[in-house]
């Protein structure tokens, strides 16, 4: 049975939270999209320069007069940092007026020296709208509260990152969700298509978060970072260079493509065939431009309608997959139904050609754009159980991390649902009323080849609580009587209450 929802609740503020706090205070009238790429920004530059420090000082140490050979630091992944852009120099302004120029030098200079940084690094702290006096305060905040030093250096960046990414998705609202997956959301899709090694794709990568839980997986199974390689695209500029530096700093080497572009319209790896796809693109965009791309090789199983890109985006992918790869993609629960503008047949087509390996009905709450509950669909073009589709009900799984958003707990719900995907793929049976079962294609297409999970995983048992029926519609109406009486004289003492200032009903 799926995990009851529960709130959790932690009443000791991590390094991560203190320094959200005392940034966010001196954000002043910037709104939160123009004050993330400072904030990171700044993170970025902090951390590459203590990791500078650290090797720098154990040159010094050795006496040979290395430190400033740029050539000492590539071997350890370290990026070299020049005079301009040392820490050292930017905490000497940061109580004059000219900070803004001197970190916008400083990441000048940083691209000038380490060629993939070339064009990603944010250079617009001397802007006039960007007060001075708040911008020497933060960069104080962390020179006192932020080191990162030791072999946990990585790890610690990695914390802050998500959490101040977290942060400002929720900030943002609708907009966050253009460069912020959650979490839990983004481990789900990575810990069933098992990314281990081979080529990895997202044409929709936001701030690169696929890539950063690829990464992690790797690591948690023992695998070698080395023996994956990321690409990605990205439409909006900021995020674009966002998904960089987020991956320059966990030392993933990316190919993004020469600039940010649209993927339907300016394919940037046209000739890319991925062993791993994974995608959270924007749900349920229209005017994607489909009119424009009528013949377009890519749409295999149907021209998408120009209402609605949620198979453009679908067919885009597959169209991207090597003939033995896993996709994992987040849509709207819509796509499981539709069939406007063509889209049912679309579906149709793609689960004729038996692609459509398991699909995940996700809780609502988990994102901090939209509060619409979300699916999840795993392709694939060689099954390991063809002809047949695991469908997986996971709505009531998760907690609620405060009082809008839910999450999924890594050992037990995201665990659970990895787990049935590993036991379907070797043909064991894993039904569980209410929360998994499979379909043959027979069945999908009986159902009018809707992929609704809740219509093939059927409704679990209640269990018996032992108390006899009769007993308990007496008892439940009693405590129904009881809570009208107080309802009603509840409404009298507003009455009387509000009579008192001359206001009758």
């Amino acid at each position: 049975m799926a995990k009851k929802a529960t709130n959790k609740k932690d009443t000791t503020k991590s390094i991560e939270q203190i320094l959200w706090d005392s940034a966010n205070e001196l954000r002043g009238n910037l709104d939160a999209a123009e004050y993330k790429s400072v904030v990171l920004g700044l993170v970025f530059l902090k951390y590459i320069n203590d990791c500078f420090k650290t090797k720098y000082d154990e040159l010094v140490a050795e006496g040979e007069g290395f430190e400033e050979d740029p050539d000492e630091y590539i071997g350890d992944s370290i990026f070299f940092v020049p005079a301009d852009a040392r820490w050292e120099k930017i905490i000497n302004a940061a109580l004059t007026a000219e900070i803004g120029v001197v970190v916008d030098n400083a990441m000048e200079a940083l691209e000038r020296e380490n060629r993939q940084l070339k064009g990603i690094l944010p250079k617009n702290y001397a802007r006039p709208e960007l007060d001075k006096r708040r911008l020497g305060n933060v960069v104080d905040i962390f020179e006192n509260n932020l080191h990162f030093t030791g072999a946990e250096a990585r790890d610690v960046l990695g914390r802050v990152y998500e959490y101040f990414l977290g942060e400002f998705a929720r900030e943002e609202g609708k907009k966050g969700g253009e460069f912020y997956t959650p979490e839990c959301v983004v481990r789900t899709i990575v810990e069933v298509i098992q990314p281990y090694k081979g080529k990895i794709f997202d044409p929709a990568c936001g701030s690169g978060g696929m890539f950063v839980q690829s990464s992690k997986f790797i690591e948690r199974h023992r695998g070698n970072i080395n023996q994956i390689s990321v690409y990605g695209q990205e439409l909006n500029s900021n995020t674009w260079r966002l998904a960089q530096m987020n991956l320059a700093i966990r030392g993933i080497e990316a190919n993004f493509g020469s600039s940010y572009a649209d993927s339907f319209h300016d394919d940037k790896h046209p000739f890319l065939k991925a062993d791993f796809v994974m995608a959270n693109p924007p749900f349920n965009i229209s005017k994607w431009g489909g009119e424009q791309l009528k013949d377009d090789p890519r749409w295999v199983y149907g021209m998408p309608p120009e209402g609605n890109a949620n198979f453009a985006w679908m067919q885009h992918m597959l169209y991207h997959l090597a003939d033995t790869g896993r996709i994992g993609l987040v849509l709207a629960n819509g796509s499981l139904s539709s069939g406007q503008g063509g889209e049912g047949e679309i579906r149709k087509n793609i689960i004729n050609a038996d692609l459509v390996e398991g699909i995940v009905a996700m809780p609502s709450q988990l994102f901090y754009n939209v509060q619409i509950p979300c699916c999840l669909w795993f392709l694939t073009k060689k099954k390991s159980q063809p002809g047949k589709t695991l469908f997986i009900d996971a709505r009531n799984m998760g907690y609620m991390k405060d009082r809008t958003h839910r999450e999924l707990d890594p050992d037990t719900d995201i665990k659970k649902i990895t787990d049935t995907f590993e036991a379907f793929r070797r043909g064991e049976d894993v039904a569980e009323k209410g929360f998994a079962t499979v379909a043959t294609t027979a069945d999908i297409a009986k159902e009018g080849f809707v992929l609704t999970p809740g219509r093939y995983v059927g409704v679990a048992d209640v269990e018996d609580d032992g108390e006899p029926f009769e007993e308990k519609v007496a008892r439940l109406t009693g405590e129904l009587k009881e809570l009208f009486a107080q309802s009603v004289a509840q409404e009298a003492e507003i009455r009387k209450r509000l009579a008192t200032i001359g206001i009758n009903f």
